[in-house]
C-alpha cells in the first residue's frame, strides 16, 4: 500500500525554523517527483517546493525561495522540507505529494498521484 506520510509541523516563533519530513512506503521515493504544497486558512492550496525524480533538481516557489530547502534520503525514502526565516504568511497546513509530472505541470495538484495526510505549521509570536 502506497503511503505518505508527513510530520514535522508545529508553532515556531517569526524568523525560526523547521524541517518537515515526508515518509514514504509502498514505493520508492527516488523513482517519483516529491512535491510540497500549503494551504492557509481561508486560502486555496498552493505549491511550494519539487524534488524531481531521478536526479536532484528543485523548484521553488518565489514566496519561499532562499528559505526553505527540499531534499530527500533516498536510504530513508524520506523527503524534507527544511523551513528556515519562517513568516506568519508561511502558517498552514503542508501536505506532501507524489507523482511524476512534467516540468511545466509540477504546479498543478490535480496530477499527482498520492498525498500525505497534512501536517500544521504556525508561525506565530
Amino acid at each position: 500500500e502506497v503511503q505518505l506520510q508527513a510530520s514535522g509541523g508545529g508553532l515556531v516563533q517569526p524568523g525560526g525554523a523547521l524541517r518537515l519530513s515526508c515518509a514514504a512506503s509502498g514505493f520508492t521515493l527516488r523513482e517519483y517527483t516529491i512535491s510540497w504544497f500549503r494551504q492557509a486558512p481561508g486560502k486555496e492550496r498552493e505549491w511550494v517546493s519539487t524534488i524531481r525524480h531521478g536526479g536532484s533538481t528543485t523548484h521553488y516557489a518565489d514566496s519561499v525561495k532562499g528559505r526553505f530547502t527540499i531534499s530527500r534520503d533516498n536510504a530513508k525514502n524520506t523527503a524534507y522540507l527544511q523551513m528556515n526565516s519562517l513568516k506568519a504568511e508561511d502558517t498552514g497546513i503542508y501536505y506532501c505529494a507524489r507523482g511524476r509530472p512534467s516540468l511545466g505541470a509540477i504546479r498543478n495538484e490535480d496530477i499527482y498521484y498520492d498525498w500525505g495526510q497534512g501536517t500544521l505549521v504556525t508561525v506565530s509570536s
